[in-house]
Parts: C-alpha cells; structure tokens; sequence
C-alpha cells in the first residue's frame, strides 16, 4: 500500500469513522462502500429513492441505506425554490427533491453525514450544481475549484514517493486571476490536511520569469494571481510564472528562475494550472504515462462541506480513496 493512502486512512479513521453518502448504486460504488465498511474505514450511507430499489448487493453487504424522507422532500423543495435558483418551477423543484444525489446533499447540509462522493454515474457539472444549491461554499470562498493528488515515484533523489497536487483539473474552464488565485489558496490549505506537509504553490505557465515574452495570455494572469494570493494570504509560499520543469527540477529553477526562488529552487509540491484544458490533459498524461503514478480525485475545494467528484471510469479503489479524503476533511473542518 502507498505509504501517503496508509496516512491517509490514519487521519480518516482518527478518533472515530465518518459518515459517508453515496448516491449512486453503481456496482464499484457499493463495492467501494462495502470495503469502507467491513475496513471500519468510514460509515458509508446509500441513499435510494424509494425501498423498491434495494440491491441485493447492498443487502448483503450490510450497508445502511436511506430512502427519501417525504417531509424532508417538501422541506428541500421549499429551499430549492427560495434559494436564488433562477427561474425554477415547482415541477423542477420537486423532481430535484427526487433526486438521491439532490436530497443526499441536504442531508449532509443538515448534518446527517459528515461528506457525499459521486460522481460514477452523474457527471461533474450535475455533482457541482447539487452542491451549489443545496450545501452551498464555504464562508468567505468565491471559487468551487477542484484538485488531484499524483502519488508519484520519486524523481527529485529522494528513495519514497512524492504526492503533488494539480488544480484546477475538472471545473473551472478560464479562470480569471482571481478565480486562479482561490484556486491556489484552496489547493494550499486542502494539502495541509490531506498530505500534512507545506505547501510550496506554483502558477504554472509556458514562460519562466519573463522567458516566452509579455504577451502570451497565461503570463499576466498568473503573474496577477500570484500578486492576489500574496496580498491575501502571505502564509502561503508561492512562485508565479514558472514552467513545469523549473518548479518541479532543482538545477533548472536555479537557471531560469534566479538566485531565489519564494518555494525553493525545484520545490513545487501544488502545480495550479492557467486553464482547465492543461490541468485535465497534465493529469491524465501523469497518470498514464508514468509508471506506477496513481491520480486520487478529483476533490471538491470550497463547499461549506466535503463534497469529492469522481470520474466516471473511477475505480472501487479511487471511489475508497475519495471518501477517504471527504473523511479527512470532516474531521478538519470540525477542529475549526
């Protein structure tokens, strides 16, 4: 087992299981929510619509199961309709309300559970638009974003394995410098508790410090997003305008980066990437490319609680290591 997913389950399972949502009833997903629950790793909890929709798969692996509640539905429909949801009709209101993944976010909204994974059937749009309305973001955070964490073989000459996290790789297409900048911020914080080392952010581009000129369009916004990030949180390490290989390689930062590097020369842990096209082809690319390399994600960066996306090929393996993270952060997020 990887010596971060063996961390990662000691900080999930610290002080006591998590309750987990899964909304789906996918084959991988109740198999993912069986091992969660026969490892004592998590709490998992299914949410069907009707009793009808018992599985004979989740009858024999013993996992509670929730069924929607009728007066909780006309309390969700209520809320759908009064939350600043546009134009939405009663109809629409009440399918939503209908909806495992929908009601699966009130419950946790009201503190039913502790984090929702989905995603293997509903796609991310869905997954973010359900926790927009119903959960809502976390208090001061203007960005729902989304990170990756590469568990990597080591390739800085050091003999155990690196994790890096990519952001934003599944939501936000062209972030603006702000949207990139609590992009980085979200990144940071979310590694302090799910890796539990520093966080050195790059804002990575096709130029270093000047190299590929002023014009490019990633240039000014990185540099403007670092500048944001420095401005409101000068905690956080950062470097902007860095080419993948000048954050991540010691002996090429010292060359294009100068004497002086804000994360160390080569230190780079959190890559944020200019666009969603780059972060989403970088990763896949990592993941596929490199030997041993395993992508655990994507996970939800400011919900008012933890909400982790999956990828529709995601396996029962990714889906553990999910609701592993949405664990991690309940218990991160109750300590506040």
């Amino acid at each position: 087992m990887s010596e971060f997913v063996s961390s990662l389950r000691a900080r999930a399972t610290e002080g006591g299981q998590e309750r987990i949502l899964f909304v789906e009833t996918d084959p991988a997903v109740i198999a993912a929510a069986q091992h969660l629950r026969e490892m004592r790793l998590a709490k998992p909890i299914m949410v069907v619509r009707h009793p009808g929709e018992d599985t004979a798969a989740m009858t024999l692996g013993g996992l509670t199961q929730v069924t929607i509640d009728p007066d909780h539905a006309k309390t969700l429909e209520h809320m759908l309709l009064s939350g600043g949801n546009g134009n939405m009709s009663p109809t629409e209101a009440k399918e939503l309300a209908d909806d495992p993944l929908v009601y699966g976010m009130y419950l946790l909204k009201i503190g039913e559970a502790d984090g929702l994974v989905a995603g293997k059937i509903k796609t991310t749009s869905e997954v973010i638009r359900a926790g927009l309305r119903v959960v809502g973001k976390q208090e001061g955070v203007e960005t729902i974003s989304s990170s990756f964490y590469m568990v990597v073989p080591p390739f800085r000459g050091g003999e155990k394995e690196e994790v890096l996290t990519f952001a934003d790789c599944g939501v936000v297409k062209h972030p603006t410098a702000e949207q990139l900048a609590d992009i980085a911020i979200a990144a940071a914080d979310a590694r302090v508790f799910v890796v539990g080392d520093e966080p050195r952010v790059a804002l990575l581009s096709y130029s270093t410090k000047g190299s590929g000129g002023d014009n490019g369009v990633s240039v000014p916004l990185v540099r403007e997003a670092g500048a944001i990030v420095r401005a409101k949180r000068p905690d956080i390490k950062i470097e902007d305008e860095l080419q993948a290989d000048a954050a991540l390689i010691e002996a090429i930062s010292q060359r294009k980066v100068g004497k002086k590097s804000a994360i160390g020369h080569g230190k780079a842990n959190v890559l944020v990437f200019p666009s969603l096209d780059a972060g989403n082809i970088a990763y896949k690319l990592v993941e596929r490319l490199v030997p041993g390399a395993k992508a655990i994600g994507p996970i939800g960066q400011g919900f008012a609680k933890p909400i982790n996306d999956l990828s529709r090929g995601a396996s029962v393996e990714d889906i553990v290591h999910s609701a592993l993270i949405a664990a991690a952060q309940a218990k991160k997020d109750r300590k506040k």
